[in-house]
């Protein structure tokens, strides 16, 4: 599929515009963009916007596509893995470093604290296109990690100030990971694989994050499980060397994704994949102005942000949440993991179905959130099995857990499809980045809220339901449009 163009004819023709300049008469490519898509009944506005290769046939893809989505995935991946580090072994952390409740929670909290430049990071995206903007999360993610591996175990105090300060800078690479993949899988993937790629990328975030929940438990010891082999102090030393194992693991992997971007991670293809791809987007401002004005969007916006910020959330302080059940560092780390895993898989699934049958965002959430409602009140009503006198058992929190991640995580890039279908032609980028930062900001006030009240966290899971029954009800009234599948499909037709 691209296989026989060089590599020089790639870049040279990658610096080529898009949309190549037409008759000034069409000042259609401006009057199509800010048209509503009900008034845009005629075709010749778009047709004189879109490159001739573009309306000759369905778009050209390449093969090199799935390693530029390879290398965003991983990069994903281990901004997750680095934001989920100290969750699943917050018992040892507090041992080695002293780490108080309210540490625990405050490097959990950096997560949502570095989407506050979320914006600038959409700027730049909008700007200066993918790698740019790849490259400069990737470093923030090599300063963090690095930053972490300084060696001056003697001082815990300065060590835990490096810690923290290593979990900002991979904060802020969070806004990246989060709201680009819409705009990747636009840019290099076909109509027809769009919502499969979408998925990809944006489920190997959460995919690191459940792997957090499996490497740290497997590689760092619990203190009670050393305790009876170790004195106090050789524990506390046996536990902080194999955190440093994985922090250094951690920083050796990011720097070789750093590498490999740099090597070779291109902003865009030579020709676009679709019409939808080679269209003419709204301005920065003209773009906040669509998404603020539109009700609709804001309806859908919430519905997302919402329950999927409380669920991050939850989910980071897991093991703080299963600690007063009774449930240990390893067990809480399987749930979590599995809860994710079985999210990340399912929403691959659930994406490729929505690729073939187009038109049903709004189905396929409805059917997830009604999933999640009733998953999350059982498993908040286990938690309180002493009023409700349900089975407490490992079986029935693994089912619950299990089944509220994947209802949820399977989620998102369904909505995110539905975000840009929504509010089209704004420039994706910029589309996901206000619903990633205002998830992030509900994630950020009930982390919050946690560092004063975690003493007893039954509200914290209530919170849970709560969330999932108002996004159901949001979605529910909420009416759904597909303005960029229609161009895609009138146009090409």
């Amino acid at each position: 599929m691209g296989s026989s163009w060089s590599i020089a004819e790639e870049e040279e023709e990658e610096r080529r515009p898009l949309l190549r300049p037409g008759p000034r008469a069409g000042a259609g490519v401006a009057g199509r963009s800010r048209a509503p898509a009900a008034e845009r009944g005629a075709a010749a506005p778009v047709v004189s916007a879109v490159p001739a290769q573009v309306l000759a046939g369905p778009g050209r893809v390449y093969r090199r596509r799935w390693l530029v989505l390879l290398l965003f995935s991983l990069m994903a991946f281990l901004q997750g893995l680095v934001w989920n580090t100290w969750g699943p072994i917050q018992n040892s952390a507090r041992r080695a470093y002293g780490f108080s409740s309210w540490d625990i929670a405050l490097l959990v909290l950096w997560g949502p604290i570095g989407f506050l430049p979320c914006f600038a990071f959409m700027w730049l995206l909008d700007k200066r296109g993918l790698r740019v903007t790849v490259l400069l999360t990737s470093f923030l993610m090599v300063l963090g990690t690095g930053l972490r591996c300084i060696p001056v175990s003697s001082d815990l105090v300065i060590k835990k100030r490096l810690i923290h300060g290593g979990q900002l800078l991979n904060g802020l690479a969070g806004p990246t990971v989060m709201n680009a993949a819409p705009f990747l899988s636009t840019t290099w993937f076909s109509a027809d694989e769009r919502a499969t790629a979408t998925a990809i990328a944006s489920m190997l975030s959460y995919l690191g994050g459940a792997c957090a929940f499996l490497v740290g438990p497997l590689i760092v010891p619990a203190p009670n499980e050393t305790s009876h082999l170790l004195t106090s102090e050789s524990n506390s030393i046996h536990i902080k060397d194999r955190i440093e194992m994985v922090l250094y693991a951690e920083f050796g992997i990011v720097c070789l994704t750093f590498f490999a971007a740099i090597a070779y991670f291109p902003t865009r293809p030579p020709f676009p994949p679709s019409v939808a791809a080679a269209s003419q987007r709204l301005s920065y401002r003209r773009s906040f102005c669509r998404l603020l004005s539109n009700l609709r969007f804001l309806m859908i916006a919430l519905a997302y942000a919402i329950p999927l910020g409380v669920f991050a959330g939850w989910s980071g302080v897991l093991d703080l949440i299963l600690t007063p059940v009774h449930v240990s560092q390893v067990d809480a780390g399987w749930i979590g993991f599995w809860s994710i895993v079985g999210g990340c898989i399912v929403g691959i699934a659930i994406a490729r179905f929505a690729d073939f049958i187009r038109g049903m965002l709004k189905l396929i959430l409805l059917l997830l959130f009604s999933g999640a409602t009733l998953s999350s009140t059982w498993f908040t009503l286990t938690c309180l099995n002493s009023i409700t006198h349900l089975p407490l058992t490992t079986v029935t929190l693994y089912a619950s857990c299990i089944l509220l991640g994947v209802f949820l995580n399977s989620s998102v890039p369904i909505f995110f499809e539905l975000f840009v279908e929504t509010v089209y032609p704004v420039p994706e980028g910029i589309t996901c980045g206000v619903v990633t930062f205002l998830s992030n900001m509900f994630m950020g006030v009930l982390l919050f809220f946690l560092t004063f009240y975690h003493t007893e966290l039954s509200w914290f899971n209530w919170c849970l339901p709560g969330s999932c029954l108002l996004s159901l009800l949001l979605i529910l009234c909420f009416r759904e449009s597909y303005d960029r599948l229609y161009l895609d499909v009138v146009v090409s037709v």
